[in-house]
């Protein structure tokens, strides 16, 4: 990759209609949750509104399946973590399991070509929850506020599909190689549990952002790529906190939150199929907003937790790659 392609902020072709569903499916979604004065669900909906960005540009008229069978991983990912959210020890039983999820993901991305490729939205529901203290009663609502977003977010798919036509000569996805299902599995499993782990006794706030991060190199094959993929998580982070810095300052009334996060949700599609970094400026904000939504936090804290985690997944995920290398 160039210099000028590393730090060119455009949209990438054909982007406009995956950032209108999801940002339509945000925006829906946060408002009925405000209205219903619930916006402490909002990590559960924005899980489940996941699924829309699942197929990327391309209109096919079988696309639908591929979002609505994400949608039902997510939202199983979601139920699960909420389980784990309400157990004492919640924050050791959820790093096992997140290993398990990034194994599992990662071989269903692999098999059915996923897009955007890799368990990371997978591993990000269920470690998320996972870390939200709820009552046993909560894990239907969770489970019943993600699983409504999924469907509208392939709703609005298919409605897309329905207005501006499917594409011509619309390609099947192309599954990974089978010999790289069991080699990713084993690489997400092994960064998910040491990154979790570390993060976990060392005290850090969030480990589910190390988890998370870890699990970004190894969506890429070649040690280059996945170097690269690495130092884009970091980089996209560092300047996306800058710019969180600036939007969680100000005490903006709700609307103005939902407003900052749909924006957010739209440049982050609009930019994530040409520049991962450039896509990272718009997602860290957009995960710090919702967090706040939920549970607001100090936000220096917030901040340089963040970035920490996010080095330090990013780190394992990097050395894990590296030790199981191709030798040859």
């Amino acid at each position: 990759m160039t210099i000028a392609a590393a730090v060119r902020f455009a949209p990438a072709p054909g982007s406009g209609w995956v950032a209108a569903r999801a940002a339509a499916t945000m925006l829906v979604a946060l408002t009925v949750l405000w209205w219903a004065g619930r916006l402490d669900h909002a990590a559960y909906a924005t899980f489940g509104g996941f699924a829309s960005v699942y197929g990327g540009a391309v209109r096919s008229a079988r696309r639908w399946r591929l979002q609505a069978g994400v949608g039902a991983l997510l939202t199983a990912a979601v139920g699960c973590g909420a389980a784990v959210g309400a157990l004492p020890q919640r924050a050791w039983v959820s790093v096992p399991l997140a290993a398990v999820w990034g194994a599992g993901a990662a071989v269903l991305s692999d098999r059915f070509a996923w897009r955007p490729a890799g368990p990371m939205f997978v591993v990000f529901a269920f470690s998320a929850c996972a870390a939200i203290p709820v009552h046993p009663r909560g894990i239907a609502t969770a489970v019943l506020v993600a699983a409504c977003t999924a469907a509208l977010a392939v709703a609005l798919g298919v409605v897309e599909v329905r207005v501006a036509g499917p594409a011509a000569d619309v390609r099947g996805p192309i599954p990974a190689p089978r010999e790289w299902w069991r080699v990713h599995a084993l690489r997400c499993a092994a960064a998910v549990l040491i990154a979790g782990s570390v993060t976990t006794a060392t005290g850090l706030g969030h480990p589910y952002w190390a988890m998370t991060a870890s699990v970004v190199p190894l969506s890429v094959i070649t040690l280059r790529l996945q170097v690269t993929r690495g130092l884009h998580r970091v980089i996209g982070t560092l300047l996306g906190l800058a710019l969180a810095a600036g939007l969680l300052a100000p005490a903006l009334p709700m609307p103005g939150v939902i407003a900052l996060v749909v924006g957010c949700q739209a440049a982050t599609e609009l930019l994530v199929a040409r520049n991962y970094a450039a896509a990272l400026v718009f997602i860290t904000p957009l995960a710090l907003l919702i967090g706040q939504v939920a549970n607001p936090r100090p936000v220096g804290e917030l901040i340089l937790s963040r970035l920490v985690e996010t080095v330090v997944g990013v780190g394992v995920g990097v050395a894990v790659a590296f030790a199981t290398r191709q030798r040859r």
